[in-house]
Protein backbone atom coordinates (compact mmCIF):
# COMPACT_ATOMS: atom_id res chain seq x y z
CA UNK A 1 0.00 0.00 0.00
CA UNK A 2 1.13 3.40 -0.90
CA UNK A 3 0.24 5.97 1.66
CA UNK A 4 1.48 9.36 1.04
CA UNK A 5 0.27 12.77 4.01
CA UNK A 6 -3.64 12.44 3.73
CA UNK A 7 -3.38 8.79 3.79
CA UNK A 8 -0.74 8.09 6.30
CA UNK A 9 -2.87 10.44 8.92
CA UNK A 10 -5.64 8.17 8.23
CA UNK A 11 -3.64 5.07 8.79
CA UNK A 12 -1.76 5.76 11.52
CA UNK A 13 -3.98 3.99 14.46
CA UNK A 14 -3.96 0.66 12.32
CA UNK A 15 -0.39 0.96 11.98
CA UNK A 16 0.62 1.60 15.57
CA UNK A 17 -1.18 -1.29 16.22
CA UNK A 18 0.41 -3.59 13.63
CA UNK A 19 3.70 -3.05 15.23
CA UNK A 20 2.63 -3.15 18.40
CA UNK A 21 1.55 -6.64 17.40
CA UNK A 22 4.51 -7.74 15.10
CA UNK A 23 7.10 -10.68 15.37
CA UNK A 24 9.56 -8.27 13.34
CA UNK A 25 9.34 -5.17 11.20
CA UNK A 26 11.12 -5.29 7.17
CA UNK A 27 12.66 -2.24 6.34
CA UNK A 28 14.24 -0.40 3.35
CA UNK A 29 14.87 3.06 2.76
CA UNK A 30 15.40 4.52 -0.72
CA UNK A 31 17.46 7.94 -0.99
CA UNK A 32 17.39 11.23 -3.62
CA UNK A 33 21.60 10.61 -3.19
CA UNK A 34 23.92 8.01 -2.39
CA UNK A 35 27.81 9.34 -1.83
CA UNK A 36 28.83 12.97 -2.46
CA UNK A 37 31.59 12.92 -5.40
CA UNK A 38 34.33 13.24 -2.60
CA UNK A 39 37.88 12.40 -4.41
CA UNK A 40 41.15 11.54 -2.93
CA UNK A 41 41.17 11.05 0.96
CA UNK A 42 37.74 11.43 1.24
CA UNK A 43 36.41 9.00 -1.12
CA UNK A 44 35.52 5.94 1.27
CA UNK A 45 38.39 2.56 0.65
CA UNK A 46 39.25 -0.76 2.32
CA UNK A 47 41.53 1.27 4.43
CA UNK A 48 39.56 3.00 6.36
CA UNK A 49 38.72 2.04 10.20
CA UNK A 50 35.00 1.71 10.77
CA UNK A 51 35.34 5.32 12.33
CA UNK A 52 36.84 6.51 9.28
CA UNK A 53 34.51 5.29 6.82
CA UNK A 54 31.61 6.72 9.39
CA UNK A 55 32.55 10.45 9.27
CA UNK A 56 32.85 10.32 5.58
CA UNK A 57 29.63 8.97 5.05
CA UNK A 58 28.15 10.82 7.30
CA UNK A 59 29.12 13.59 5.08
CA UNK A 60 26.81 12.12 2.72
CA UNK A 61 23.59 11.32 4.69
CA UNK A 62 23.38 15.14 5.89
CA UNK A 63 23.75 16.01 2.19
CA UNK A 64 20.80 13.71 0.70
CA UNK A 65 17.24 12.78 2.00
CA UNK A 66 15.10 9.63 1.91
CA UNK A 67 12.57 9.89 -0.32
CA UNK A 68 10.63 6.79 0.47
CA UNK A 69 10.73 4.63 3.29
CA UNK A 70 9.29 0.72 2.84
CA UNK A 71 8.22 -1.39 5.74
CA UNK A 72 6.72 -4.74 5.67
CA UNK A 73 4.91 -5.41 9.24
CA UNK A 74 5.61 -9.25 9.82
CA UNK A 75 3.27 -11.17 12.32
CA UNK A 76 2.85 -14.86 13.14
CA UNK A 77 -0.41 -16.72 12.53
CA UNK A 78 -2.25 -17.29 15.91
CA UNK A 79 -3.75 -20.93 15.53
CA UNK A 80 -1.84 -21.83 12.62
CA UNK A 81 1.75 -23.18 12.68
CA UNK A 82 4.83 -21.20 11.84
CA UNK A 83 2.92 -19.05 9.65
CA UNK A 84 3.10 -15.50 8.56
CA UNK A 85 1.01 -12.31 7.38
CA UNK A 86 2.90 -9.40 5.99
CA UNK A 87 1.49 -5.97 6.17
CA UNK A 88 3.66 -3.46 3.69
CA UNK A 89 3.72 -0.72 2.94
CA UNK A 90 5.21 2.31 1.10
CA UNK A 91 5.80 6.06 2.68
CA UNK A 92 6.49 8.60 0.67
CA UNK A 93 8.69 11.18 2.43
CA UNK A 94 9.06 14.98 2.06
CA UNK A 95 10.61 16.83 4.76
CA UNK A 96 8.38 19.27 7.19
CA UNK A 97 8.45 23.13 5.49
CA UNK A 98 7.01 24.95 8.04
CA UNK A 99 7.69 28.67 9.71
CA UNK A 100 11.48 28.82 10.21
CA UNK A 101 12.06 24.90 9.42
CA UNK A 102 13.01 24.71 5.86
CA UNK A 103 15.07 21.70 4.49
CA UNK A 104 17.68 21.78 2.02
CA UNK A 105 18.92 18.50 0.10
CA UNK A 106 20.61 17.10 -3.24
CA UNK A 107 19.58 15.00 -5.99
CA UNK A 108 22.27 12.47 -7.29
CA UNK A 109 21.34 12.00 -11.25
CA UNK A 110 22.31 8.76 -10.86
CA UNK A 111 19.87 7.75 -8.50
CA UNK A 112 17.07 10.10 -9.73
CA UNK A 113 17.49 7.64 -13.12
CA UNK A 114 17.76 4.38 -10.81
CA UNK A 115 14.16 5.18 -9.12
CA UNK A 116 13.06 6.55 -12.74
CA UNK A 117 14.15 3.30 -14.24
CA UNK A 118 12.13 1.38 -11.77
CA UNK A 119 8.83 3.55 -12.08
CA UNK A 120 9.26 5.82 -9.04
CA UNK A 121 6.57 7.90 -7.93
CA UNK A 122 8.33 11.51 -7.92
CA UNK A 123 4.92 13.48 -7.99
CA UNK A 124 4.21 11.47 -5.01
CA UNK A 125 7.25 12.58 -3.39
CA UNK A 126 7.48 15.99 -4.03
CA UNK A 127 3.54 16.71 -3.64
CA UNK A 128 1.72 14.63 -1.09
CA UNK A 129 5.02 13.30 0.66
CA UNK A 130 4.65 12.74 4.63
CA UNK A 131 6.39 15.26 6.44
CA UNK A 132 8.89 14.62 9.41
CA UNK A 133 11.90 16.05 11.24
CA UNK A 134 14.33 15.00 14.10
CA UNK A 135 14.26 15.99 17.43
CA UNK A 136 16.68 19.23 17.67
CA UNK A 137 13.96 20.41 14.73
CA UNK A 138 10.96 19.61 17.06
CA UNK A 139 12.41 21.55 19.47
CA UNK A 140 12.65 24.81 17.36
CA UNK A 141 9.40 24.44 16.05
CA UNK A 142 7.59 23.82 19.09
CA UNK A 143 9.26 26.78 21.02
CA UNK A 144 8.14 29.24 17.76
CA UNK A 145 4.86 27.88 17.74
CA UNK A 146 4.10 27.84 21.12
CA UNK A 147 5.33 31.32 21.42
CA UNK A 148 3.73 32.70 18.28
CA UNK A 149 7.42 33.78 17.40
CA UNK A 150 6.60 32.34 13.72
CA UNK A 151 6.92 33.28 10.11
CA UNK A 152 5.33 32.09 7.02
CA UNK A 153 8.51 31.07 4.61
CA UNK A 154 7.73 27.89 2.01
CA UNK A 155 5.08 25.41 2.61
CA UNK A 156 2.57 27.55 0.96
CA UNK A 157 4.57 30.70 -0.28
CA UNK A 158 3.73 34.04 0.59
CA UNK A 159 2.37 34.77 -2.71
CA UNK A 160 -0.16 31.79 -2.39
CA UNK A 161 -0.97 33.28 1.32
CA UNK A 162 -1.65 36.47 0.22
CA UNK A 163 -3.99 34.97 -2.59
CA UNK A 164 -5.78 33.11 0.30
CA UNK A 165 -6.33 36.42 2.42
CA UNK A 166 -7.45 38.88 -0.80
CA UNK A 167 -10.19 35.72 -1.21
CA UNK A 168 -11.11 35.70 1.63
CA UNK A 169 -11.40 39.38 2.49
CA UNK A 170 -13.38 40.18 -0.82
CA UNK A 171 -15.72 37.64 0.46
CA UNK A 172 -15.84 39.39 3.78
CA UNK A 173 -17.19 42.62 2.36
CA UNK A 174 -20.26 40.81 0.95
CA UNK A 175 -20.85 37.99 3.08
CA UNK A 176 -22.94 38.49 6.89
CA UNK A 177 -22.41 36.85 10.39
CA UNK A 178 -22.66 33.68 10.25
CA UNK A 179 -21.75 33.02 6.76
CA UNK A 180 -19.25 30.81 5.14
CA UNK A 181 -17.31 29.86 3.01
CA UNK A 182 -14.82 27.24 1.62
CA UNK A 183 -10.76 27.13 0.52
CA UNK A 184 -10.84 23.34 -1.07
CA UNK A 185 -7.76 21.61 -1.93
CA UNK A 186 -5.77 22.19 1.43
CA UNK A 187 -4.99 19.39 4.04
CA UNK A 188 -2.68 18.17 6.32
CA UNK A 189 -0.53 20.20 8.17
CA UNK A 190 -0.36 23.02 5.92
CA UNK A 191 -4.21 23.85 6.39
CA UNK A 192 -3.41 24.62 9.92
CA UNK A 193 -0.62 27.16 8.65
CA UNK A 194 -3.25 28.82 6.48
CA UNK A 195 -5.70 29.03 9.21
CA UNK A 196 -3.11 30.30 12.01
CA UNK A 197 -2.41 33.32 9.39
CA UNK A 198 -6.34 34.13 8.96
CA UNK A 199 -7.02 33.78 11.99
CA UNK A 200 -3.84 36.21 12.48
CA UNK A 201 -5.10 38.89 10.09
CA UNK A 202 -8.90 38.76 10.25
CA UNK A 203 -10.28 39.20 13.58
CA UNK A 204 -14.17 39.13 12.24
CA UNK A 205 -13.31 35.45 11.09
CA UNK A 206 -12.90 31.27 12.80
CA UNK A 207 -11.62 28.56 10.56
CA UNK A 208 -12.43 24.94 11.12
CA UNK A 209 -10.96 21.99 9.32
CA UNK A 210 -13.33 19.59 7.10
CA UNK A 211 -12.89 17.19 4.92
CA UNK A 212 -13.46 19.13 2.00
CA UNK A 213 -10.93 22.11 2.82
CA UNK A 214 -10.57 24.75 5.17
CA UNK A 215 -13.79 26.08 6.34
CA UNK A 216 -13.67 30.44 7.16
CA UNK A 217 -16.94 31.74 9.02
CA UNK A 218 -17.89 35.11 9.77
CA UNK A 219 -18.16 36.06 13.17
CA UNK A 220 -18.42 38.54 15.67
CA UNK A 221 -15.16 39.69 17.87
CA UNK A 222 -17.52 38.52 21.04
CA UNK A 223 -18.07 35.11 19.75
CA UNK A 224 -14.67 35.09 18.43
CA UNK A 225 -13.43 35.66 21.82
CA UNK A 226 -15.69 33.16 23.43
CA UNK A 227 -14.34 30.45 20.58
CA UNK A 228 -10.53 31.07 21.18
CA UNK A 229 -11.20 30.48 24.97
CA UNK A 230 -13.41 27.22 24.52
CA UNK A 231 -12.37 24.19 25.81
CA UNK A 232 -12.28 22.40 22.57
CA UNK A 233 -10.37 25.25 20.59
CA UNK A 234 -7.87 26.37 22.85
CA UNK A 235 -5.08 28.37 21.19
CA UNK A 236 -2.38 25.93 22.96
CA UNK A 237 -4.48 22.66 22.34
CA UNK A 238 -4.63 23.82 18.85
CA UNK A 239 -0.80 24.46 18.42
CA UNK A 240 -0.66 21.22 19.48
CA UNK A 241 -2.39 19.77 16.76
CA UNK A 242 -0.25 21.84 14.67
CA UNK A 243 2.83 20.59 15.73
CA UNK A 244 1.15 16.71 15.69
CA UNK A 245 0.36 17.41 11.98
CA UNK A 246 3.91 18.78 10.82
CA UNK A 247 6.01 16.22 12.92
CA UNK A 248 4.42 13.70 10.88
CA UNK A 249 6.16 10.04 9.96
CA UNK A 250 8.70 10.94 12.94
CA UNK A 251 5.31 10.19 15.10
CA UNK A 252 5.24 6.75 13.84
CA UNK A 253 9.25 6.32 13.96
CA UNK A 254 8.56 7.01 17.94
CA UNK A 255 5.96 4.25 17.66
CA UNK A 256 8.67 1.97 16.28
CA UNK A 257 11.02 2.91 18.80
CA UNK A 258 8.81 2.14 21.23
CA UNK A 259 8.03 -1.04 20.34
CA UNK A 260 11.51 -2.30 20.32
CA UNK A 261 11.00 -5.10 17.89
CA UNK A 262 13.42 -6.90 15.74
CA UNK A 263 14.26 -4.39 12.65
CA UNK A 264 15.25 -6.34 9.16
CA UNK A 265 17.39 -5.39 6.51
CA UNK A 266 19.44 -5.91 3.76
CA UNK A 267 22.64 -3.66 3.38
CA UNK A 268 21.08 -1.91 6.11
CA UNK A 269 23.96 0.53 7.10
CA UNK A 270 22.74 3.09 5.10
CA UNK A 271 19.49 3.04 6.42
CA UNK A 272 19.97 3.31 9.58
CA UNK A 273 22.35 6.89 9.04
CA UNK A 274 19.28 8.37 8.05
CA UNK A 275 17.00 7.08 9.82
CA UNK A 276 19.47 8.78 12.91
CA UNK A 277 20.12 11.90 11.00
CA UNK A 278 16.43 12.31 9.79
CA UNK A 279 13.89 11.26 12.84
CA UNK A 280 16.15 11.10 15.74
CA UNK A 281 19.38 13.41 16.35
CA UNK A 282 21.69 14.89 13.79
CA UNK A 283 24.66 12.53 13.10
CA UNK A 284 27.39 12.88 16.10
CA UNK A 285 30.89 13.48 15.13
CA UNK A 286 31.57 10.32 17.72
CA UNK A 287 31.09 6.94 15.70
CA UNK A 288 31.47 5.16 18.95
CA UNK A 289 28.33 7.87 19.93
CA UNK A 290 26.29 6.82 16.88
CA UNK A 291 26.55 3.24 17.82
CA UNK A 292 25.41 3.52 21.39
CA UNK A 293 22.51 5.50 19.97
CA UNK A 294 21.71 3.01 17.26
CA UNK A 295 21.12 0.40 20.02
CA UNK A 296 19.52 2.33 22.19
CA UNK A 297 16.55 3.07 19.30
CA UNK A 298 16.61 -0.84 18.26
CA UNK A 299 18.65 -3.24 20.35
CA UNK A 300 17.78 -6.10 18.20
CA UNK A 301 18.99 -5.63 14.09
CA UNK A 302 19.23 -8.41 11.74
CA UNK A 303 21.35 -7.42 8.35
CA UNK A 304 20.39 -10.68 5.65
CA UNK A 305 23.39 -9.53 3.82
CA UNK A 306 25.98 -10.55 6.57
CA UNK A 307 23.80 -13.84 7.57
CA UNK A 308 23.69 -14.99 3.59
CA UNK A 309 27.05 -13.61 2.86
CA UNK A 310 28.19 -15.75 5.80
CA UNK A 311 26.58 -19.25 4.99
CA UNK A 312 25.74 -18.75 1.26
CA UNK A 313 29.11 -20.70 0.12
CA UNK A 314 28.86 -23.08 2.78
CA UNK A 315 25.29 -24.10 1.11
CA UNK A 316 26.87 -24.66 -2.10
CA UNK A 317 24.49 -21.77 -3.57
CA UNK A 318 25.08 -20.23 -6.81
CA UNK A 319 26.33 -16.17 -6.89
CA UNK A 320 24.05 -13.58 -6.52
CA UNK A 321 24.10 -10.07 -6.74
CA UNK A 322 21.37 -8.46 -5.39
CA UNK A 323 18.51 -9.15 -2.77
CA UNK A 324 15.74 -10.56 -5.16
CA UNK A 325 18.56 -13.00 -6.50
CA UNK A 326 19.12 -14.21 -2.95
CA UNK A 327 14.82 -14.42 -1.96
CA UNK A 328 14.85 -15.90 -5.65
CA UNK A 329 17.71 -18.96 -4.58
CA UNK A 330 15.53 -19.38 -1.10
CA UNK A 331 12.56 -20.00 -2.74
CA UNK A 332 13.64 -23.00 -5.19
CA UNK A 333 14.02 -26.30 -5.33
CA UNK A 334 17.65 -25.46 -4.44
CA UNK A 335 16.69 -24.74 -0.95
CA UNK A 336 16.41 -28.13 0.81
CA UNK A 337 13.99 -26.70 3.39
CA UNK A 338 12.24 -25.32 0.74
CA UNK A 339 8.77 -27.01 1.30
CA UNK A 340 8.90 -27.61 4.89
CA UNK A 341 9.72 -23.37 5.71
CA UNK A 342 7.43 -21.31 7.17
CA UNK A 343 4.26 -20.03 5.20
CA UNK A 344 4.45 -16.30 4.30
CA UNK A 345 0.82 -14.83 2.92
CA UNK A 346 0.18 -11.09 2.07
CA UNK A 347 -2.39 -9.07 4.18
CA UNK A 348 -5.31 -7.52 2.50
CA UNK A 349 -5.38 -4.97 0.81
CA UNK A 350 -1.60 -5.01 0.77
CA UNK A 351 -1.54 -7.76 -1.91
CA UNK A 352 0.28 -5.59 -4.77
CA UNK A 353 3.06 -8.18 -4.32
CA UNK A 354 1.64 -11.20 -4.26
CA UNK A 355 1.77 -11.34 -8.16
CA UNK A 356 3.93 -8.51 -8.90
CA UNK A 357 7.63 -8.35 -8.96
CA UNK A 358 8.69 -4.79 -7.86
CA UNK A 359 12.24 -4.40 -7.17
CA UNK A 360 13.87 -1.29 -5.61
CA UNK A 361 10.04 -0.11 -4.56
CA UNK A 362 11.23 0.19 -1.04
CA UNK A 363 7.52 -1.97 0.65
CA UNK A 364 8.53 -4.56 -1.76
CA UNK A 365 12.41 -5.06 -0.75
CA UNK A 366 11.20 -4.38 3.26
CA UNK A 367 8.87 -7.71 1.80
CA UNK A 368 11.92 -9.23 0.89
CA UNK A 369 13.95 -8.54 3.80
CA UNK A 370 11.67 -10.73 6.25
CA UNK A 371 10.91 -13.11 3.76
CA UNK A 372 14.49 -14.10 3.48
CA UNK A 373 15.20 -13.75 7.16
CA UNK A 374 12.57 -16.39 7.84
CA UNK A 375 13.85 -18.79 4.91
CA UNK A 376 17.33 -18.48 5.95
CA UNK A 377 16.27 -19.03 10.42
CA UNK A 378 14.60 -22.43 9.19
CA UNK A 379 17.38 -23.47 7.14
CA UNK A 380 19.89 -22.64 9.89
CA UNK A 381 17.22 -24.28 12.66
CA UNK A 382 17.10 -27.72 10.40
CA UNK A 383 20.75 -27.93 10.06
CA UNK A 384 21.01 -27.52 14.15
CA UNK A 385 18.20 -30.00 14.45
CA UNK A 386 19.32 -32.27 11.90
CA UNK A 387 19.93 -35.59 13.52
CA UNK A 388 16.39 -35.67 14.77
CA UNK A 389 13.15 -34.28 14.76
CA UNK A 390 11.91 -30.92 15.04
CA UNK A 391 8.81 -29.51 16.28
CA UNK A 392 7.00 -26.81 14.49
CA UNK A 393 9.34 -23.81 14.73
CA UNK A 394 8.56 -20.43 16.18
CA UNK A 395 9.72 -17.06 16.01
CA UNK A 396 11.96 -16.63 19.60
CA UNK A 397 13.36 -20.13 18.31
CA UNK A 398 13.88 -18.74 14.74
CA UNK A 399 16.22 -15.20 16.92
CA UNK A 400 18.22 -18.02 19.14
CA UNK A 401 19.48 -19.74 15.60
CA UNK A 402 20.48 -16.26 14.33
CA UNK A 403 21.84 -14.98 17.83
CA UNK A 404 25.46 -15.06 16.12
CA UNK A 405 24.12 -12.68 13.62
CA UNK A 406 22.05 -10.01 15.54
CA UNK A 407 23.41 -6.35 15.11
CA UNK A 408 25.96 -7.37 13.08
CA UNK A 409 25.57 -5.18 10.13
CA UNK A 410 27.17 -5.02 6.63
CA UNK A 411 29.62 -2.46 5.60
CA UNK A 412 30.58 -2.02 2.30
CA UNK A 413 34.45 -0.92 1.48
CA UNK A 414 35.65 -0.74 4.58
CA UNK A 415 38.63 -2.17 6.75
CA UNK A 416 36.24 -4.22 8.61
CA UNK A 417 33.42 -6.45 6.47
CA UNK A 418 30.84 -5.26 9.38
CA UNK A 419 29.65 -3.10 11.96
CA UNK A 420 28.97 -4.57 15.81
CA UNK A 421 26.09 -2.05 17.48
CA UNK A 422 26.49 -4.18 20.63
CA UNK A 423 29.99 -4.25 21.32
CA UNK A 424 33.31 -3.67 20.39
CA UNK A 425 33.85 -4.21 16.70
CA UNK A 426 35.36 -7.38 15.00
CA UNK A 427 39.35 -7.35 13.97
CA UNK A 428 39.54 -6.85 10.23
CA UNK A 429 40.03 -10.33 8.16
CA UNK A 430 40.65 -9.06 4.88
CA UNK A 431 43.68 -9.94 2.75
CA UNK A 432 47.08 -8.80 3.67
CA UNK A 433 47.86 -4.98 2.32
CA UNK A 434 50.56 -5.20 -0.45
CA UNK A 435 53.70 -3.19 -1.14
CA UNK A 436 54.01 -2.12 -4.59
CA UNK A 437 57.34 -0.65 -5.17
CA UNK A 438 57.34 1.95 -8.62
CA UNK A 439 60.80 1.75 -10.55
CA UNK A 440 61.36 3.26 -13.89
CA UNK A 441 57.84 5.32 -13.35
CA UNK A 442 58.73 9.00 -12.06
CA UNK A 443 55.96 10.67 -10.99
CA UNK A 444 53.74 7.69 -10.95
CA UNK A 445 49.95 8.46 -9.54
CA UNK A 446 47.26 6.36 -7.42
CA UNK A 447 44.74 6.99 -9.93
CA UNK A 448 47.47 5.45 -12.38
CA UNK A 449 48.57 2.64 -10.48
CA UNK A 450 44.82 1.73 -10.07
CA UNK A 451 44.78 1.81 -14.11
CA UNK A 452 47.49 -0.56 -14.34
CA UNK A 453 45.90 -3.49 -11.72
CA UNK A 454 42.15 -2.84 -13.07
CA UNK A 455 41.92 -5.64 -15.75
CA UNK A 456 43.40 -8.22 -13.91
CA UNK A 457 42.10 -7.16 -10.59
CA UNK A 458 40.52 -4.15 -8.05
CA UNK A 459 42.74 -2.81 -5.21
CA UNK A 460 42.42 0.26 -3.52
CA UNK A 461 45.62 2.42 -3.66
CA UNK A 462 46.92 4.81 -1.38
CA UNK A 463 50.57 6.41 -1.77
CA UNK A 464 53.17 5.47 0.91
CA UNK A 465 56.18 7.56 -0.39
CA UNK A 466 57.28 8.81 -3.46
CA UNK A 467 58.36 5.48 -5.09
CA UNK A 468 55.78 3.11 -3.13
CA UNK A 469 52.05 2.18 -2.84
CA UNK A 470 49.70 0.20 -0.45
CA UNK A 471 47.41 -1.83 -2.38
CA UNK A 472 44.33 -3.32 -0.63
CA UNK A 473 41.73 -6.05 -2.10
CA UNK A 474 38.94 -7.62 -0.52
CA UNK A 475 39.64 -10.91 -2.02
CA UNK A 476 41.97 -13.51 -1.22
CA UNK A 477 42.42 -14.90 -4.65
CA UNK A 478 43.18 -11.12 -6.22
CA UNK A 479 45.92 -10.63 -3.20
CA UNK A 480 47.59 -14.10 -4.13
CA UNK A 481 47.32 -13.08 -7.94
CA UNK A 482 48.91 -9.85 -8.32
CA UNK A 483 51.38 -11.36 -5.39
CA UNK A 484 51.95 -13.85 -8.09
CA UNK A 485 51.94 -12.00 -11.40
CA UNK A 486 54.36 -9.03 -9.86
CA UNK A 487 56.45 -10.34 -7.59
CA UNK A 488 60.32 -10.52 -9.98
CA UNK A 489 58.56 -7.65 -12.08
CA UNK A 490 60.84 -5.30 -14.08
CA UNK A 491 59.44 -2.08 -12.79
CA UNK A 492 56.63 -2.75 -10.57
CA UNK A 493 57.55 -4.96 -7.74
CA UNK A 494 54.74 -6.13 -5.52
CA UNK A 495 55.46 -7.82 -2.14
CA UNK A 496 54.05 -8.17 1.39
CA UNK A 497 53.62 -5.47 3.52
CA UNK A 498 55.39 -5.48 6.51
CA UNK A 499 54.85 -2.53 9.27
CA UNK A 500 58.28 -2.77 11.08
CA UNK A 501 60.04 -2.74 7.66
CA UNK A 502 57.89 -0.48 5.20
CA UNK A 503 56.03 2.25 7.54
CA UNK A 504 58.51 5.44 6.59
CA UNK A 505 57.70 6.11 10.67
CA UNK A 506 60.12 3.21 11.71
CA UNK A 507 62.06 3.77 8.75
CA UNK A 508 62.78 7.90 9.67
CA UNK A 509 62.94 6.64 13.58
CA UNK A 510 65.34 3.70 12.77
CA UNK A 511 67.63 6.27 10.83
CA UNK A 512 67.76 9.13 13.49
CA UNK A 513 68.76 6.80 15.61
CA UNK A 514 71.23 5.12 13.50
CA UNK A 515 73.14 8.80 13.56
CA UNK A 516 72.44 9.20 16.74
CA UNK A 517 74.51 6.03 18.06
CA UNK A 518 76.71 6.71 15.35
CA UNK A 519 78.16 10.08 16.41
CA UNK A 520 78.11 8.73 19.99
CA UNK A 521 80.53 6.08 19.37
CA UNK A 522 82.04 8.63 17.55
CA UNK A 523 82.03 11.06 19.98
CA UNK A 524 83.23 8.31 22.53
CA UNK A 525 85.95 7.16 20.42
CA UNK A 526 87.34 10.48 20.04
CA UNK A 527 86.99 10.94 23.85
CA UNK A 528 89.02 7.77 24.20
CA UNK A 529 91.58 9.06 21.92
CA UNK A 530 92.11 12.40 23.67
CA UNK A 531 92.61 10.96 26.91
Amino acid sequence: MDLGAEEFEQNLPLLQELVQGADFVGLDIEFTGLRSSLSGPQQISLFDLPSEWYLKTRQSVQQFTICQIGLSVFSSVEGESNKYVAHSYNFFLFPTTFGILDSEFSFQASSVQFLNQYGFNYNKFLKNGIPYMNEEQEKKIKHNILTGNWRVRSSLDKDQIKVVINEVTQWLDLAEEGDRMTLPGIAGFQAFEVQLVLRQALPNIWTMLKDQGVVVKKVSQQHRWYLEHASCDRASCWKEQILLSARGFSVFFQMLVKAQKPLVGHNMMMDLLHLHEKFFRPLPESYDQFKQNIHDLFPVLIDTKNVTKDIWKELHFPRVSNLSEVYEVLSSNLNPTKNSGPVIVHASKCEKYAQNKCPHEAAYDAFLCGSVLLKVAHLLLRRVHSSGPMTEPSFPQYLDVLAPYVNQVNLIRAGVPKINFSGPDYPSIRPPILILTVRRWPGASEQQVYREFQNLCKFDVRRLTRSQFLLLTNKFKDARSILKEYRCHPTLQVSLYRYWRHSPNINCALHVCGVVTTWALLAFLLGRSRS
